[in-house]
């Protein structure tokens, strides 16, 4: 256990109790589980285009958008700023959604859940546009750091009043206009600090320079799909070492196809791997900029056995699951179902480079550890990570802090340890439409 004269990192938040009947037995599986999956697509990607469709001086067609709780609200922030958001025509079951750009304008006020990316990504927006803009969401968002973001679009020429607290909720006196140009901050806590700059910088009078100064940037892949979505969408950007720039200039796009969300991959691809079975998922791109391209990886060191076809990628358990030591700072998302299946594992593992993950939807390692420890499992806290020693675990509740991937991680441990409950299954929602479903199609 951590050494008491260490600080002591802050407790999950989020709810931790449920009543008994709103938990979800989360079903074991008889046999190898043997499964082929398409899954919904990329949150990342479908917000991301969003945002830049909005921006664009052409309506724009995303093709086969996530339709979740974060998208929902993305769509219903655009539109509250004036962007037309609704199903393309003849998309059919496809949910393809037609954007038409509109002024930005205000007075508006724009829900922002407990999505990081409606947070950060659409004050830039707000600061653009015309008119008061006011911010809140759940309450959890209101403990989520954003006052790095809100520094640097200050010194960029915003006005924004937050009450001096750097979090929610705040309101942005939009001009219409913003001068843009040089700025300085620690995008450290998120990633998003720098993708929310970046996707409206074109549209600065200077366009933005920004720089990062502190430890270094947790979830690169994301940075990387920013930058390789606003080339598609004929912005300049030139990047180097803790830098980006992107030059003033429209912003040109009329169709973006958003790709299935690897990361949400993760517990159906565990499923195999604890399971020793074999799930194939459709679609896995050729090319990506997805931090869940890295579960091929990080699951053939834990004993998986990878392959691409034309039908996607399948991973095959081979009866044998091995712990493993690994810095998970650019893909710091997988780490829920990563130490899900260390938990289960032959051999210790070492999770680290995640301290980030302490102010996402709830603090993730203070979490983890806490509900493995419940089960009969040994895991540790690290500032920055995780050490999860395998011990026999026992059936009780899960409780998933209103965090989709806590909950999802409390399914995998469920397929080997009868008895698993998890608490406030629905939370899922948030990136995948209907978990419950899609988990019970794999394990049938």
């Amino acid at each position: 256990m951590p050494d008491s004269a260490s600080p002591q990192p802050a407790r999950p938040t989020g709810s931790a109790t449920s009543a008994p009947s709103g938990h979800w037995p989360a079903p074991t599986a008889r046999g190898p589980v043997r499964a082929r999956i398409g899954l919904p697509g990329s949150k990342s990607m479908t917000n991301r285009a969003l945002v830049l469709a909005a921006l664009s001086e052409t309506p724009c067609l995303v093709r086969r958008p996530l339709v979740s709780r974060d998208s929902e609200l993305m769509a219903g922030a655009l539109r509250a700023l004036g962007a037309a958001v609704a199903p393309a025509e003849g998309s059919g079951g496809s949910g393809d959604l037609l954007v038409t750009p509109a002024p930005l304008r205000g007075p508006a006020s724009v829900d922002v859940g407990n999505a990081g990316t409606v947070m950060r990504f659409v004050p830039p927006l707000a600061a653009l546009a015309s008119g008061t803009v006011d911010f809140d969401g759940d309450p959890r968002a209101r403990e989520r750091p954003v006052g790095e973001l809100l520094n640097a679009l200050r010194a960029l020429g915003a006005r924004i009043d937050d009450g001096g607290r750097g979090a929610l909720p705040m309101t942005i006196h939009g001009t219409g206009a913003v001068r843009g140009g040089e700025v300085t901050l620690d995008a450290s806590g998120s990633s998003q600090f720098v993708s929310a700059l970046l996707l409206s910088g074109a549209r600065f009078t200077e366009g933005v320079h920004v720089r990062h100064s502190g430890p270094p940037v947790p979830s690169q892949p994301h940075l990387d799909m920013t930058v390789e979505m606003l080339r598609a969408a004929g912005v300049a950007v030139t990047t180097g070492e803790n830098s980006w720039r992107v030059e003033p200039g429209p912003v040109k796009v009329s169709d973006i196809t958003v790709e299935p969300d690897l990361s949400n991959a993760a517990p159906f691809l565990a499923a195999a791997l604890v399971s020793g079975g074999e799930v194939t998922v459709e679609g896995w791109p050729e090319h990506t900029t997805q931090a869940g391209d890295a579960l091929r990886s990080l699951f053939t060191r834990m004993g998986g056995e990878v392959s691409r076809s034309p039908e996607g990628l399948t991973l095959r358990g081979t009866g044998r699951i091995l712990g493993i030591e690994a810095d998970l700072r650019d893909v710091g998302e997988l780490t829920p179902t990563i130490a899900a299946v260390a938990a289960l594992a032959a051999t210790p593992s070492r999770l680290t480079g995640i301290a980030h993950l302490r102010r996402h939807e709830t603090d993730r390692i203070a979490a983890l550890a806490a509900e493995i420890n419940r089960l009969g499992g040994e895991a540790e806290e690290l500032p920055d990570g995780l050490v999860i020693t395998p011990r026999p675990l026992r059936g009780g509740v899960f409780h998933s802090y209103d965090d989709h991937r806590m909950a999802t991680s409390g399914a995998v441990i469920g397929l080997a340890v009868p008895g698993v409950e998890v608490e406030n299954i629905a939370t899922t929602r948030k990136t995948l439409p209907d978990f419950p479903g899609l988990w019970a199609e794999v394990l049938a």
